[in-house]
């Protein structure tokens, strides 16, 4: 057995796209076009407005914060909720009390897969 960290203070600040207050830490990334990293928003952060370089699921697991596409009003996440950006769609996230979440990104993700829906960016699920 070997135990590994990925505590909050050795992750790696992110501060293109005008953002504060947000780290990730990478976990995993093979050989393929793929990774997975864990983020950690502090209080009153932003990852400021960008377009996902390829498929990403966010995934909440501690915290509240929110998630919003360009054009469109923030909407809350909190734990047990996953956000998925297709490739190029520009979005952004924040929190105002502190937030984090696994991101995993990738060619050809699909949480439909295994995730049930909720709600599309800008309406909730009827």
């Amino acid at each position: 057995m070997k135990i590994f960290s990925f505590f909050q203070d050795d992750g790696k600040v992110i501060d293109k796209f005008d953002s504060s207050g947000v780290k990730i830490h990478p976990l995993l990334r093979p050989k393929d076009p793929f990774q997975i990293g864990y983020f950690y928003l502090e209080e009153n952060s932003v990852l400021g407005m960008h377009p996902a370089m390829c498929d990403q699921l966010l995934m909440v697991t501690s915290g509240q914060g929110w998630v919003r596409i360009e054009g469109e009003e923030k909407i809350i996440v909190k734990p047990g909720m996953a956000v998925f950006w297709e490739k190029g769609e520009m979005h952004e996230s924040g929190s105002s009390e502190g937030m984090t979440a696994i991101v995993a990104e990738g060619e050809k993700l699909d949480p439909h897969q295994y995730l049930p829906f909720l709600m599309t960016g800008y309406e909730a699920k009827s």
